[in-house]
């Protein structure tokens, strides 16, 4: 089913009206799924070693949210080809504070296993709040593509440099109403999902996916009127794949899994180092705010100098983000708090101009589907990279995983360079 009925009608509004709605709406979610999505990241290793007495599955949380995550995206993405991106996004954001409250059952009654079944309920968060971009590119004009992409990411920055800084307060919350301290942040997380899926489900509207694919019909049946040719709507050659496809999809993969390896493991390297909350908190709120912030100068880049050069300008600086964690002092806030920025930084740069290559590429008809599917592969990355990190970490140290993941990001090199040349 694909009905574009309640986007279509009389009086519904088009093009640049429609656009700048729902960029407002997507904004206003944004800014609350952020702040559940990195409450969540700040404690979630930690709740882990803490329930566990061990490094070795510290990074078990992430793994298990990222892979919720990716059977999330294929839900939403089924959802959103079906029926709109506003009863996919909703539902998403809805599952994510589900499974925030399982976390905080799961704290409270001390069970692992059910921790680790929540955090993967939980990850349905994460997919919603990274398919949100999609949203906003849908009725984007091409040559602002990536700009539409990096509003939608930058408001998540606010909510994401303010929840883990909530860890603490939330803390005291928990203690307050006799839930264990590391749980407290999941508390914000649960809330924000929530109100996140309201803010949706009441003014995403009109449906930006609907609308696109009414609009994309009605130019190829005036297209067709032009040329004189009898063929319908629904029968225009339909385009399934362009050549932006994989190198974005790869791009968004290489670099999801290094920022997730080196991110999961930080606050617990820190942890280990007798830093506390506040400051893991404070660096994980420096690396969101890295993630997001530069995203409408990211999607300038990408609509000025084109998705290519700056994917591989991704791959660069999470390089330069690997070896300085590697090289900073187990001490050195600062030092870490740089390489988390970094690390963000080169996140947001593969993200945008990645997105822009696989937008670009698939026409709305079978947008949301490919869409999912693409994000499926990033989740399954960052489980990898989650799942992986801690026990890197406890066979070789913390160093050792942020050099590799460093070298491992300049794989988005090779691939990039075959698409500039086949071009």
């Amino acid at each position: 089913m694909t009905s574009t009925a309640p986007d279509t009608a009389a009086g519904t509004p088009a093009g640049p009206e429609a656009q700048r709605r729902v960029l407002a709406v997507l904004v206003s979610s944004q800014i609350l799924s952020g702040a559940g999505l990195a409450a969540g990241i700040t404690v979630g290793a930690l709740l882990a070693q803490d329930m566990l007495g061990s490094t070795d599955l510290a990074g078990l949380p992430s793994a298990l949210f990222t892979a919720g995550s990716a059977l999330a995206a294929v839900t939403i993405g089924r959802i959103s080809q079906a029926r709109g991106r506003r009863p996919g996004l909703a539902a998403g954001y809805l599952t994510g504070a589900v499974g925030s409250a399982g976390v905080i059952a799961a704290a409270v009654a001390d069970n692992p296993v059910l921790l680790f079944i929540a955090l993967f309920v939980y990850g349905a968060g994460t997919a919603t709040n990274l398919q949100a971009r999609y949203a906003g590119a849908d009725l984007a004009e091409p040559a602002h593509r990536a700009r539409a992409v990096s509003t939608v990411l930058v408001a998540t920055t606010l909510g994401g440099v303010v929840g883990p800084n909530l860890a603490a307060p939330t803390g005291h919350l928990a203690d307050t109403l006799g839930i264990p301290t590391l749980a407290g942040p999941f508390l914000l997380s649960g809330t924000a999902y929530a109100l996140a899926a309201l803010v949706l489900a009441v003014w995403l509207r009109p449906d930006p996916l609907l609308l696109a694919r009414s609009l994309d019909l009605r130019q190829r049946a005036e297209a067709n009127k032009t040329d004189g040719t009898d063929a319908t709507p629904t029968s225009a050659p339909v385009r399934t794949r362009g050549p932006g496809l994989m190198p974005g999809a790869l791009t968004m993969i290489l670099t999801q899994l290094v920022m997730t390896a080196i991110m999961t493991m930080t606050p617990v390297h820190m942890h280990d180092h007798g830093h506390g909350t506040a400051a893991s908190g404070l660096v994980i709120a420096i690396h969101v705010g890295a993630m997001y912030l530069p995203s409408p100068l990211t999607g300038w880049l990408v609509d000025r100098y084109g998705p290519v050069k700056i994917a591989a300008a991704s791959g660069v600086t999470l390089l330069a983000a690997g070896v300085t964690a590697a090289a900073a002092p187990a001490d050195s806030v600062a030092l870490l708090a740089l390489a988390l920025a970094l690390l963000g930084l080169g996140w947001n740069l593969g993200l945008v101009s990645g997105t822009a290559m696989i937008t670009d590429a698939v026409p709305p008809a079978t947008r949301a589907r490919t869409q999912g599917l693409v994000d499926v592969s990033i989740a399954i990355a960052g489980a990898t990279g989650g799942l992986t990190s801690g026990l890197v970490v406890s066979a070789a140290g913390y160093p050792v995983l942020a050099l590799t993941g460093g070298i491992l990001a300049l794989a988005v090199l090779p691939a990039i360079a075959a698409t500039a040349s086949s071009r």
